[in-house]
């Protein structure tokens, strides 16, 4: 609803204006009203109005001096509209001077004031849809600041930027709002994540209202990654009377029940000031990379995931540089007693230093020592991301996260993922499973069924699918179905659900839908077209 104030020094007049039109069903609301200038003034001190009409006529300040008074001194942008008893194009001309309107003569007529009023209506629609557009870029240029500073490639214009629009106080910590990883299975298409992203974003900005800009979309900009960045600080738990740790987790509940998906978050290391954010973004990823070997959680905080003792870094590198040879050389023997030596080791190093967790500290170098053991394999593979999927993927069920079953399991895969990098077997292995594909399109394949069959690890396949076919294997798997679909509604009378069934579609709306997405309409349309 457009809020309206109406002014005139003739009670009667108000009165008729008010019962005139229904203003509500024009989408406008009576404000308030007021018997001259001086009542006006008053009025838009305190409140705020989309339309002012006004009386030319009124005793000490005019409706003129009134819409000048309001423009000189920026008190207020609504839209003004003059009444007035005289017809003469001086007075018109000088209303127009201070950006009235309308100008229109008394008396009122009914249709020409809804005439105004659905001009006015159109003039704020307008208006609002350039706002909207202005508020979108805007932030749009925020996020590309926000992010330059999140990342620690800025300068003092980027940071000066975001000083001015935003709120810092207090300590503040890069979290990372990211889909938990246990949600996502190899027929979850790239555009479904994207979308669940979208949403999660969404609702973070519902829930941080007046401080939405501190939320930003995709800040590490990886493909396989769908992580939402929040800038906390202080102030918002001390404003909500509640402990930082009791924010995260309200904030966190409000989330998982609004998005109905798994979400965690990766709380960086506190910093005390905004030029700063880089090294607690850095401690995220630190999070994000170690989450295989660490109990689920809600929320990981880096002060308490990552310990050292305060006798310093105590790293069992004696032990590690063995167990790193043993993986690089894929030697399972070997793996197994490199890694009893490194846990005989901790154990001895946790009794000598109770202060630090030992074993973490040393898991997470072993992390760093490993991605950069791929590194050196092949530098076209996101490591970082790969050794998060493949720990996920290490976990399971009867085995305990950062236990030695669960270490030897780990490195044993890696030691094969290593391999697989080594043999570069991205052209051999892609062109089986696209005969597979092929062949065996109404079957139920799986992107890790063909990985086990063809001795490639999922999560590499996955990568080498997407950089080959530039799509998901799911989305590449729904095409070569459809196209299918489309050869045998042009060359055979077969009936719609005939059809979905023998192109590995047992659901027909499911069918319908996908089709109308890639082909542009229904399978039934399609064949008539196609035989037209």
């Amino acid at each position: 609803m457009l809020r309206v104030l109406l002014v005139d020094d003739e009670h009667f007049i108000l009165q008729g204006l008010k019962v005139l039109i229904d203003w509500e069903e024009e989408g406008f609301v009576i404000a308030g009203t007021a018997s001259d200038g001086y009542e006006a003034l008053d009025f838009l001190k305190d409140n705020s109005v989309d339309l002012i009409i006004a009386d030319i006529n009124m005793p000490v300040i005019s409706g003129l001096s009134l819409l000048q008074k309001i423009r000189e001194e920026n008190l207020s942008d609504a839209y003004f509209v003059i009444l007035s008893g005289y017809a003469e194009f001086s007075y018109a001309q000088e209303a127009m001077r201070y950006k009235c309107t309308d100008y229109i003569l008394k008396p009122v007529e009914k249709e020409q004031l809804l005439e105004t009023l659905h001009q006015v209506s159109g003039l704020a629609a307008s208006k609002a849809k350039k706002n909207r557009a202005n508020q979108k870029m805007e932030r749009a240029y925020l996020a590309r600041n926000l992010i330059a500073v999140t990342g620690g490639k800025y300068d003092d214009v980027n940071l000066k930027y975001i000083r001015e629009q935003m709120r810092f106080e207090g300590n503040i910590r890069y979290i990372e709002i990211e889909l938990a990883e246990n949600m996502f299975d190899e027929e979850m298409s790239d555009d479904e994540k994207r979308a669940c992203q979208r949403k999660l974003f969404d609702i973070c900005m519902e829930y941080l209202g007046e401080y939405a800009d501190h939320c930003v979309f995709d800040v590490s900009g990886s493909e396989k990654i769908y992580d939402i960045g929040f800038l906390y600080c202080d102030f918002m738990a001390e404003e909500s009377l509640k402990t930082e740790k009791a924010y995260l987790e309200s904030f966190l509940s409000y989330l998982r029940e609004e998005a109905g998906i798994p979400v965690i978050m990766l709380a960086g290391k506190k910093v005390d000031d905004i030029s700063n954010i880089a090294k607690s973004y850095s401690t995220a990823c630190i999070l994000r990379s170690c989450q295989g070997f660490k109990n689920s959680k809600n929320i990981y905080y880096y002060d308490e995931e990552i310990q050292v003792s305060n006798n310093g870094a105590i790293l069992c590198k004696k032990e590690i540089d063995s167990l790193l040879l043993a993986v690089e050389q894929n030697e399972p023997v070997a793996i197994m007693k490199a890694v009893d030596l490194f846990f005989e080791e901790i154990q001895k190093m946790g009794g000598l230093y109770p202060g630090g967790d030992i074993k973490n500290l040393n898991i997470n170098y072993l992390l760093f020592q490993l991605v950069h053991l791929a590194t050196r394999q092949d530098d076209n593979v996101n490591q970082e991301e790969i050794l998060r999927i493949i720990s996920e993927h290490s976990f399971q069920k009867g085995l305990q996260r950062g236990s030695k079953a669960h270490m030897v399991r780990f490195a044993r895969e890696y030691a094969e993922y290593l391999a697989q990098l080594r043999k570069n077997v991205s052209r051999g292995v892609l062109a089986e499973v696209e005969r597979e594909v092929k062949t065996n399109f109404a079957a139920n394949l799986t992107l890790k069924e063909l990985s086990e069959k063809y001795y490639v690890n999922s999560a590499y396949l996955g990568q080498l699918f997407k950089k080959q076919y530039g799509c998901s294997f799911k989305d590449y798997l729904n095409q070569v179905r459809l196209d299918e679909a489309a050869k045998l509604l042009v060359h055979t009378d077969k009936k719609i659900y005939q059809v979905a069934e023998e192109t590995g579609y047992h659901n027909v709306d499911y069918f319908v839908n996908r089709f109308i997405s890639a082909k542009g309409c229904t399978p039934a349309k399609y064949r008539c077209k196609a035989r037209s």
